[in-house]
């Protein structure tokens, strides 16, 4: 067995090989960039080198950077992680020439595999069902339109090296395959340094359902159950679980038993996943092979309870596979959440800083510990403090559960994502609550297209109904009487000005509009000591107790003898509600922004005027942090609306700003090369 491995990757994966390889006893190596030197990774390993800048193609993506800091440190092995070079042939023949293991398949079976062109090929060869489309490099747009009228829409246009839903676009029509062919090369040139692209038929309403697998140098290979990953957006996966809630036991060995064919055929040593794309009718198409280990891999390892990176290392030092196809359980149900650094009410946006908060909920299943099954886990390679950088992809954390069933799993992670605190930048959890509370998902009814169908004109806070909003209006009663009892109770307070406390208070709910109409609400039989309150809503009663104290961000206790996890937050300076008299609560992916206020307050603040915002209409803001690539205007030239006027780059996506309506414009207020905040001026209209 090895005693020193490096892990050629940063983030959560990192962190994730980092833990099993000291459960093991092997020292680690970290590398980072000049942007990670603070990140947790680097913090978790026995010892960290430096690989050079912050844009990764300086620095993870250098081989030379990785073999150089394996002599430097003597590290007998190196972990690739997912993404940057882990599905890199030439790196992994790099790795073996200069005498270290490399902790993946042979560079033979990642070309083979790796080449979305050629793999399709090999998979017909090998017995394994494949979808109808044109597998040779497209060198032009205007081929690409013709190969997918010949075809026929709806049509995938893929970057053969592509991977995590970069270098993929889905065309409808003719002007879509023409744009979408030329953002597809750019991003595989920017993502991979490989621009060639292929296309093939889109199958309509499919499932994306994949087979995890492992092998060994001694010839065995096993497959370790399936996971279901349907519920994408923009091609990136978002929820995924084991097992899917529909194949069946035949469909599932049948699909199983055909990536075991594949990885047979090219000599599979590893952990590696073979995509398919699932019918209605339990139909299967091979969609690729991930020569790699999976962002998703918990999810496996929850129901089977097997350490899939320790598998890996030992596989790596020559070890035989410690089970056969028959000993692999299925035991469960888990459900991972990616939470990712981005603003689900502003188009997913990324949003990038610092996480001047970052509390995950109380873990009870551990990376690297197989003993611990039934409750909650956080993989992450981020903590307090940290910083998001824009340059690497948006995932802050993995949010997985395992439960005793489907139902049992969908509760703990609703209740697990309503205690996640981050603050400082925004996450898509307001997302994920609203997919997890969604009756189709929840009765196992969705498709890859979930998502585009049901929130297809963007996500806003009313795709988030909550099932009882009145409980939200109790909760930020509840908060303000425990704050009045708190000033009550201060030493030093005047002689007949102290503060006095009533049972009746007006909660005001904020809103774009200002403000919303005012909710009478009574707080009685108010306890200090144990929390507790009765609070009156409408026709509502709600015995709130909770040991909930000022400051803290996250609140549990229990409402009429359920328990309950909620967050609430006091506005005022350097807060993210700069009002000094509002309360938000959070609960299910529902935000209620509020004041609660007395009686008479509430009549006075009724006669306060409302202040509107600044009219930016004039102006281009960038919607997101970022680096600006590129500025399509100049001062004095007219634009017509829909027309391109910025590029802006962030954590490997490009996005691209146009026009809203006609214009002449006055001023370009950035440069290229500028990094940009959120809502910074880029070009202002006369």
């Amino acid at each position: 067995m090895f005693t020193k491995i490096l892990i050629a990757n940063r983030g959560e994966i990192a962190c994730r090989v980092i833990l099993t390889a000291r459960k093991m006893g092997i020292q680690t190596v970290a590398v980072y960039s000049d942007a990670d030197k603070d990140a947790r990774h680097v913090a978790l390993a026995d010892e960290a080198v430096n690989i050079g800048p912050a844009p990764s193609r300086e620095s993870y993506l250098v081989a030379d950077k990785i073999i150089a800091a394996c002599k430097a440190t003597g590290a007998q092995a190196v972990h690739p992680g997912y993404g940057f070079l882990s599905e890199n042939a030439g790196f992994a023949k790099r790795v073996e020439e200069e005498g270290i293991v490399f902790i993946g398949p042979k560079h033979y079976s990642i070309a083979a595999m790796g080449d979305k062109i050629e793999s399709k090929k090999l998979a017909g060869k090998a017995g394994v069902n494949c979808i109808p489309g044109v597998n040779d490099a497209i060198e032009t747009a205007e081929a690409a339109v013709e190969i997918a009228k010949s075809i026929g829409y709806p049509v995938m246009i893929k970057a053969s090296a592509g991977g995590g839903g970069k270098g993929l676009r889905v065309a409808f029509n003719d002007k879509e395959a023409f744009e979408g062919f030329t953002s597809c090369r750019n991003e595989a040139r920017n993502s991979f340094g490989d621009d060639r692209v292929f296309i093939e038929k889109f199958v309509e309403e499919p499932r994306h359902i994949e087979i995890q697998l492992i092998g060994d140098s001694q010839g065995n290979v096993i497959y370790l159950n399936e996971r279901e990953c349907s519920i994408q957006r923009r091609h990136q996966k978002v929820i995924e679980e084991a097992p899917s809630p529909f194949i069946t036991d035949a469909t599932r060995k049948a699909m199983g038993e055909q990536a075991v064919q594949l990885a047979r055929a090219v000599k599979y040593q590893s952990a590696g996943t073979v995509e398919f794309v699932v019918g209605k009718d339990q139909s299967f198409y091979f969609l690729e092979m991930n020569t790699r280990l999976q962002v998703e891999h918990p999810v496996t390892e929850c129901i089977t309870g097997l350490d899939l990176v320790e598998l890996m290392i030992r596989v790596a030092a020559g070890e035989a596979l410690p089970l056969t196809q028959a000993e692999v359980k299925r035991e469960g149900w888990a459900i991972e959440c990616r939470i990712n650094a981005e603003d689900p009410f502003r188009n997913f946006l990324p949003s990038t800083g610092r996480l001047v908060r970052f509390q995950p909920p109380k873990e009870t299943m551990f990376a690297s510990d197989t003993s611990q099954w039934q409750g909650v886990r956080v993989d992450t390679g981020v903590q307090d403090g940290g910083e998001i950088p824009m340059f690497y992809d948006s995932m802050i954390a993995k949010l997985i559960v395992h439960g005793k069933d489907r139902l049992d799993a969908i509760a703990k992670m609703r209740e697990a994502l309503n205690g996640f605190v981050i603050r400082g930048i925004s996450s898509n959890i307001p997302f994920q609550a609203a997919l997890l509370a969604h009756p189709k998902f929840v009765a196992g009814d969705f498709n890859t297209g979930f998502i585009a169908e049901n929130y297809g004109k963007g996500f806003s806070a009313a795709d988030v109904p909550h099932d009882d909003p009145q409980l939200l209006t109790a909760l930020a009663a509840y908060v303000q009487r425990r704050v009045l009892a708190r000033a009550s109770g201060l030493s030093g307070q005047l002689a007949g000005h102290g503060v006095k406390v009533g049972d009746d208070f007006v909660v005001i709910a904020l809103g774009a509009g200002g403000q919303n109409q005012p909710q009478p609400v009574s707080v009685t039989d108010f306890q200090a000591v144990s929390g507790s309150s009765a609070i009156q809503v409408g026709s509502r009663r709600y015995d709130i107790c909770s040991n909930w104290h000022l400051g803290s961000v996250r609140i549990r206790g229990t409402v009429n003898g359920q328990s309950f996890t909620a967050q609430v937050e006091r506005g005022g300076p350097g807060a993210a509600l700069k009002n000094p008299l509002a309360i938000r609560v959070a609960h299910n992916g529902t935000q209620l922004d509020a004041m609660v206020l007395s009686p008479r307050a509430a009549e006075l603040h009724a006669l306060m005027p409302h202040k509107a915002p600044p009219d930016m209409s004039r102006f281009v803001l960038s919607p997101m942090p970022g680096l600006l690539v590129e500025v399509s205007v100049q001062p004095g030239q007219k634009v017509q609306a829909g027309e391109r006027v910025a590029v802006i780059e962030a954590m490997k996506m490009e996005n691209v700003l146009f026009a809203s309506a006609d214009g002449v414009v006055a001023k370009v207020m950035a440069n290229k090369g500028e990094s940009l905040t959120v809502d910074q001026p880029i070009v202002e209209f006369a």
